[in-house]
């Protein structure tokens, strides 16, 4: 899992860092906020830990600025001191996934990282069935479709991850174009729709609508 870790405090950033690396995470460490929205705008990331009260944003406006902005939909939680309402009131309705009052455990950390892993199938080890004759193995980018395998490309088995986790929403080329490419990578939408075009192919037209002039919706 590839992680983002916003936080300022050089003593709480050293320890984090070690704890998930411990666990087998890859992390990417920043100390201010407007370093941590730039690297989550040019590289991919399964989850980002950001604290609120950082120097130049603060992680509420990085929250803010990737959802609103730039569509971004990275699992976000948000690590803060703050024990009042308001904060955490703001943080969802900005589109956090998790929050996390200070001072906490570290086993509360995991578990609330292993809860968001399940709910955006970030880790990769597990077989998602897709209908009744149809499997999708994410690690091998392998679809099982009555018991024969089909091989598919790395950015498609990317690409149908994030229709999963984004069952029956409308879903924008552009908004596929900021979650699954690192900036210097963005295709063209014609790129897109090939991509899409064959997993139609193996899963049925009727899974993959077109939502004409919007985007698509993974049914």
């Amino acid at each position: 899992m590839k992680v983002l870790l916003l936080e300022d405090d050089p003593a709480l950033s050293d320890l984090l860092n070690e704890h998930l690396q411990d666990k087998g995470y890859d992390v990417t460490l920043c100390n201010n906020g407007q370093e941590a929205l730039e690297t989550l705008l040019d590289e991919v990331f399964d989850l980002a830990l950001l604290d609120i009260n950082t120097p130049l944003m603060s992680g509420l406006e990085v929250l803010r600025t990737l959802r609103d902005d730039y569509k971004n939909k990275t699992p976000i939680i948000i690590l803060t001191a703050y024990q009042d309402t308001k904060h955490l009131k703001e943080a969802f309705e900005n589109g956090v996934d998790d929050y996390i009052k200070k001072p906490f455990d570290l086993e509360e950390l995991d578990q609330r990282v292993r809860k968001l892993s399940k709910q955006f199938f970030i880790e990769n080890s597990h077989e998602i069935q897709i209908c009744k004759d149809t499997i999708f193995l994410p690690e091998f980018c392998q679809l099982k479709i009555n018991n024969r395998v089909k091989s598919i490309a790395l950015k498609e088995r990317d690409i149908l991850k994030y229709f999963i986790k984004h069952k029956k929403r409308v879903i924008s080329s552009e908004e596929l174009l900021q979650n699954i490419w690192a900036y210097e990578e963005m295709p063209t939408e014609a790129t897109i729709r090939v991509y899409i075009k064959n997993l139609r192919e193996l899963l049925g037209k009727e899974v993959i609508q077109t939502i004409r002039g919007v985007g698509y919706k993974f049914e």
